[in-house]
């Protein structure tokens, strides 16, 4: 069973047709390039999944589970968008912190400690 499925999903927004019938199963761990031109569905189609859209018909299932309802904070899954979007008043490390702080089921120690590691990286440009 793949860790992600995205099944028949239809997202239609006034008369134009985003996604028709879009099928996907991807396995955990798997490395995935969404493609197409512009207009074409694909933000459309993260949207669905990370629970930010929701679709006219389909279903979103994560580890098994029928998630099409779910909010997106019971999601576990992100979007990171071409154009990023930083709050220029932070640090990078309080960047990192603002989406490690929505992660409740992570203790304070924990949640310090993985924003903590984009420093022990090594970084080449």
């Amino acid at each position: 069973m793949a860790f992600l499925s995205v099944k028949n999903i239809v997202k239609k927004f006034d008369t134009q047709t985003a996604l028709n019938n879009v099928n996907v199963d991807i396995e955990k761990g798997e490395l995935v390039s969404i493609l197409g031109p512009s207009g074409c569905g694909k933000t459309t189609l993260l949207r669905i999944i990370a629970g930010l859209e929701t679709p006219d018909m389909g279903q979103v299932f994560i580890d098994g589970k029928d998630c099409t309802q779910l909010p997106p904070s019971k999601r576990n899954f992100g979007i990171v968008f071409q154009s990023y979007a930083l709050f220029p008043h932070m640090t990078v490390e309080q960047n990192l912190m603002f989406g490690l702080n929505q992660q409740k089921h992570l203790s304070k120690e924990e949640r310090k400690e993985r924003g903590g590691d984009w420093r022990k990286r090594k970084w080449i440009f």
